[in-house]
């Protein structure tokens, strides 16, 4: 209730203030740094630096930038940079998200110079860096834990615990406790700071009070305009905190879908959910792969056999950004080791020219821009709605018909709409159609079609 009636507050104060703006409503003045401009037709590419390359350092990777760039890339997120705690270590290398130091980084990576380097390259090709936060819980040996052991979460017996039983390699942090928040706060607008760093992917981030991350928002807005992702779905953490939350119940559902347990009618019920629980301006990032689920779940190949780029076309196209995992451009073919050395293997890169197609299509077509900005989703009415999925999204000119048989069968589908009518032309094959409000269609299994107007 306290946050209504602030929130009411404020928009009648602004609202005083912009008397006369008819045009603008308060509302959307507002929210005129949330999200930044520069995110509205951008994509997310996750950077396991670690296993990136055979160095597995900052500078290797840096190497890589120009290429990244020439795809299309916009976001760079680090998955985390830090130290890691050596005690109650898993594996050798141990979790990237077993902090032992929030203002340092790890010397397996290189120096806090080379990291420096790497965020201004990235800076001068016109890309941005967001590092990866574990707000949520530290490893065993770093320096808070002896220095201020009451930041903690203590059990009955007074001893720290883990947040979770089998994340036995970390510690979890007590966000009660104001001086941690303000040191949490202090480590954030340090990257900034020191390293011009644009933003932050948040981990478990739901596990965290939201109140914490909405005062961190504004005090990291006050240094420099961030750019904020939730990993997690709650659509609180994107009301004022976050500029973009995990699409985790579309992720599974494409698993089902390419598994056959789910059809591409429960797509619907989906975009429903989403348009009830989120503020009309949010993101929802959308994947077919990233650290934990390559790791754990399996590859792309694993969970979605022959599905994989119908897939991608539809994380591209769906409202939403998408988001790409190191290695995915080169079909990363194997689960790649948590806790261990595993160098992506980076010969096989015939699927790069597939994602830099679908990169830029995502940036020149107004319709599928991020948030407000981008067009509505409206399905196409078929006689195979369990089997097919057809949609048109329109916005300031530019249209695009996206054409999907999510079965690992060959379909006959009739298509039914006013919003079929037009000219347009295939995107990968450059072929020229024209539909009436009728069409018919044969596609062979998992096919995808894409018609730009």
């Amino acid at each position: 209730m306290k946050r209504i009636y602030q929130t009411v507050l404020s928009f009648l104060v602004l609202a005083g203030i912009l008397v006369g703006c008819q045009n603008k409503p308060a509302t959307k003045t507002v929210k005129a740094e949330k999200p930044l401009e520069w995110s509205r037709n951008a994509n997310i590419y996750e950077v396991n630096i670690r296993q990136h390359t055979k160095e597995g350092t900052f500078n290797a990777f840096a190497d890589h930038l120009p290429r990244l760039k020439e795809m299309g890339v916009d976001i760079l997120w680090l998955m985390p940079i830090f130290p890691i705690s050596e005690k109650n270590r898993k594996g050798s290398l141990g979790s990237y998200y077993s902090v032992k130091d929030y203002r340092a980084v790890s010397p397996e990576y290189g120096t806090m110079e080379d990291f420096k380097n790497l965020v201004k390259k990235a800076h001068d090709l016109g890309m941005y860096v967001i590092l990866d936060w574990v707000a949520n819980h530290t490893g065993w040996d770093n320096h808070l834990i002896t220095e201020h052991a009451d930041w903690y979460t203590h059990n009955e017996k007074g001893e720290i615990v883990s947040p979770v039983e089998d994340w036995s390699d970390t510690a979890d942090l007590n966000f009660d406790n104001e001086e941690l928040r303000k040191y949490m706060i202090g480590s954030l607008k340090f990257w900034i700071e020191q390293a011009d760093v644009d933003g932050y992917r948040c981990d478990m981030a739901a596990m965290v009070p939201t109140d914490f991350w909405n005062r961190a928002r504004k005090e990291l807005d006050a240094v420099k305009p961030v750019f904020m992702l939730a990993e997690a779905w709650e659509p609180e953490l994107v009301e004022e905190a976050f500029d973009m939350a995990y699409g985790w119940d579309f992720h599974h559902l494409m698993n089902h879908i390419a598994k056959g347990e789910k059809n591409a009618k429960e797509i619907d019920a989906y975009f429903a959910k989403v348009d009830t629980l989120y503020p009309k301006d949010a993101y929802i990032m959308n994947f077919l792969t990233n650290h934990d689920e390559n790791s754990w779940a399996g590859t792309i190949k694993e969970r979605m056999g022959d599905a994989g780029n119908t897939f991608a076309v539809l994380t591209f196209t769906m409202p939403g950004m998408p988001m790409l995992y190191s290695g995915q451009e080169a079909g990363l073919d194997h689960r790649l080791k948590f806790f261990e050395k595993d160098e992506i293997n980076w010969d096989n890169k015939e699927l790069m020219p597939f994602y830099t197609q679908l990169i830029s299509l995502k940036k020149n077509n107004k319709a599928l821009r991020n948030g407000a900005q981008g067009g509505q989703l409206v399905r196409i009415p078929s006689d195979k709605d369990e089997a097919v999925y057809a949609f048109v999204r329109e916005k300031d000119g530019d249209k695009i018909l996206v054409v999907l048989n999510l079965t690992g069968e060959a379909q006959d589908v009739n298509l039914n709409s006013e919003l079929l009518a037009g000219e347009y032309k295939e995107y990968f094959t450059n072929e020229a159609a024209k539909f009436a409000a009728k069409e018919k269609m044969s596609l062979k299994a998992w096919e995808y079609k894409v018609f730009v107007k």
